[in-house]
C-alpha cells in the first residue's frame, strides 16, 4: 500500500507503521489522520497481520505534536469535530485484537504521545521525550489524551503533566507508567517485533481477550468488571487453543496453537 505520509510495511505476520513526515518531525496533519485511519482498516481486514508497530520517520521524533497550521481560523464546533474524529482513530487502534507496540525514537508530544497511548505498549530509546504541551497554545489535549494518561499515570501526575507541559524523560516515563520498556542497544523496531513474536507464540484467541479484558474492565465498575473477565474465561473453553494447551502442558511438549 502506497501512502503520502506513512509508510506501510509487512514483516511476515507483524505490520510496520512508519509515520513518514520527518522534516516536520512527523507532525499530524489530517493527511496522517486520513491514512491512518486507511492503515487501521487494512489491519482490521487482514487477518494474516497479527501484530503491528507504530513508529516515526528520522531520528528526532515519534510524533512532536499536530500540525498547528491547521489550527488556525476554525469554529468552536469544527474543532470539537476534529477532536473526536482524532479519539474515534485512536480508540479504533487502541481497539484491535493484536498487539501494538509504540516504538517510541524521540519526541512523542501532544497528539504524538496520544498515539502512542493509544498502543497497547510503548518501547523507547532512551534520549526520547514526551509530554502534553497544549496549554502553551491555549489549548487542551483532544486526541484523548487527558483520560489515557490519567490511567497509565494517574490522575494527579496526569493532570501535573498536562498543567505544567514539562516534557518527560523516558526514565521517568517508564517509572510512572507512561513508558513500558527502555531499549539501551540495538534497533528499537527490531525489538518491538521481537516482543510481539514472543506474544505470537502464545494462544492468539486468549492473548486477545487478555486485551480485551482490561481495556474494557477499566470502564466498568470491578464487580461488572470480573463478570467480563469470567465471560472470557468461559469462553476460552471453547476454543481448540485451550484444548491443545492444556494437553500440552500435561504432555510436557510445546503447544501448536491454530487462533480456533
Amino acid at each position: 500500500m502506497d501512502f503520502e505520509t506513512i509508510i506501510f510495511e509487512k514483516r511476515e505476520n507483524i505490520a510496520i507503521v512508519t509515520i513518514n513526515r520527518p522534516k516536520v518531525l512527523n507532525a499530524l496533519n489530517r493527511t496522517v489522520l486520513d491514512e491512518l485511519e486507511m492503515v487501521i482498516d487494512a489491519i482490521a481486514s487482514d487477518p494474516s497481520v497479527q501484530g503491528a508497530v507504530v513508529t516515526g520517520a528520522g531520528e528526532k521524533a515519534f510524533v512532536a505534536g499536530a500540525d498547528i497550521s491547521e489550527f488556525r481560523g476554525i469554529s468552536v464546533e469544527e474543532a470539537r469535530k476534529m477532536s473526536r474524529r482524532g479519539q474515534m482513530i485512536f480508540a479504533r487502534l487502541e481497539s484491535l485484537p493484536i498487539p501494538v507496540i509504540a516504538a517510541v525514537n524521540g519526541f512523542a508530544l501532544g497528539g504524538g504521545l496520544e498515539l502512542a497511548m493509544s498502543c497497547t505498549f510503548r518501547y523507547a530509546l532512551p534520549h526520547a521525550k514526551v509530554g502534553q504541551p497544549e496549554v502553551k497554545l491555549g489549548l487542551i489535549p483532544g486526541y484523548g489524551g487527558t483520560q489515557r494518561l490519567a490511567r497509565l499515570a494517574g490522575r494527579s501526575k496526569a493532570m501535573e503533566i498536562c498543567m505544567t507541559a514539562r516534557m518527560v524523560g523516558a526514565e521517568e516515563a517508564l517509572k510512572i507508567g507512561i513508558i513500558d520498556r527502555i531499549i539501551e542497544d540495538g534497533n528499537l523496531v527490531d525489538a518491538a517485533v521481537e516482543s510481539i513474536q514472543a506474544i505470537l507464540a502464545n494462544a492468539p484467541l486468549a492473548v486477545a481477550y487478555c486485551k480485551q479484558a482490561v481495556l474494557d474492565g477499566l470502564e466498568l465498575p470491578f464487580d461488572a468488571a470480573e463478570k467480563l473477565e469470567s465471560r472470557l474465561f468461559g469462553l476460552c473453553f471453547a476454543t481448540e487453543d485451550k484444548d491443545e494447551g492444556v494437553s500440552a502442558f500435561l504432555e510436557k511438549r510445546a503447544a501448536e496453537f491454530k487462533g480456533k
